[in-house]
């Protein structure tokens, strides 16, 4: 199976900082955003390869995955044996890459790896998600499994206040993952059938208060329904747009997962807080971050 990671947004946001370097290669902690992704598509045993979905004008996410010969031998004389190891690493990950030329939509994003799926279920990761402990795809995968194949995608609950934020999903709950079978209709490890999404709906028309998070579990039906999709909102190809067309075909599921397993790095606040707690729980980092922040005078350990 493969994993399709679209990359090939502006980064309007991070301006200017990613008038040079792509907002997927900005670091969160020692390593770029985007390898975390890729780490967590490549982790199933059942996915082969991850494609990320790029513009031309981002050469710095393909030269990031290419072997560096040069530079690790460079790290290995010096004696760096831990970088040269890193940078070595990296070069040998299973990713491959797609050009999106002209910014048409996540779902034409999505149709340009339509070569490399054959007709196979995919993986969508959405690329400004990051997942430390790599946990939501295996139980998207389980909750595949216990539907026949199924179309899955992560939700997440949210209060009412928010939905409008959001892409909303309607539905029901049929059941819940192995050793989840005590959850309640929106906590952790229930599952949904789904009947539709609502984009950004008001709070007294929210069919639920769960909304979607970047990570999808596709059927085939979806990447051919994505061939004649025509432009949505925003006069670009929706995803969601084809997943509708599908529910009317096939079923669709929903595993609900905890919104704390996950950290947006999509916007520079994200980042800066991803960045932050992601330090503060890492024992490579933790002792020294806080060392750091209270010498400014700052939060203190536990605020």
């Amino acid at each position: 199976m493969k994993a399709i990671i679209p990359a090939a947004g502006l980064g309007t946001r991070f301006l200017p900082a990613t008038k040079c370097t792509p907002k997927e290669m900005l670091p969160v902690l020692d390593k770029p955003a985007i390898q975390y992704v890729v780490e967590e598509a490549l982790a199933p045993e059942e996915v082969d390869e991850a494609i990320v979905v790029t513009s031309p004008s981002k050469p710095e996410l393909v030269s990031y995955f290419q072997p560096d010969g040069s530079l690790e031998q460079l790290l290995r004389e010096r004696g760096k044996q831990g970088y040269a190891d890193a940078v070595r690493y990296v070069g040998e990950l299973p990713v491959d890459f797609r050009y999106q030329y002209k910014p048409k939509g996540l779902g034409h994003a999505i149709r340009s790896c339509a070569d490399a799926t054959s007709g196979e279920p995919f993986c969508v990761l959405l690329g400004d998600y990051v997942v430390p402990d790599k946990s939501i795809l295996p139980k998207m995968i389980e909750a595949s499994r216990q539907h026949g194949g199924a179309s899955v995608i992560a939700v997440a609950p949210c209060t009412l206040d928010e939905v409008s934020r959001y892409g909303v999903v309607a539905g029901e709950r049929v059941g819940a993952l192995e050793g989840c079978e005590g959850a309640g209709d929106d906590e952790p490890g229930a599952v949904w059938r789904l009947s539709g999404m609502v984009e950004k709906p008001a709070p007294e028309d929210a069919p639920s208060n769960l909304y979607i998070v970047g990570r999808y579990l596709l059927s085939p039906l979806v990447m051919e329904l994505l061939a004649d999709q025509e432009p949505g909102k925003g006069g670009e190809v929706q995803l969601t747009d084809a997943m509708e067309r599908a529910l009317e075909r096939e079923a669709l599921y929903a595993v609900v997962i905890d919104p704390l397993e996950g950290v947006d790095t999509g916007t520079p606040a994200g980042w800066i807080a991803a960045n932050a707690l992601m330090a503060a729980a890492d024992p490579r980092f933790s002792s020294e971050f806080w060392e750091a922040v209270d010498a400014r005078g700052g939060l203190k350990r536990g605020e």
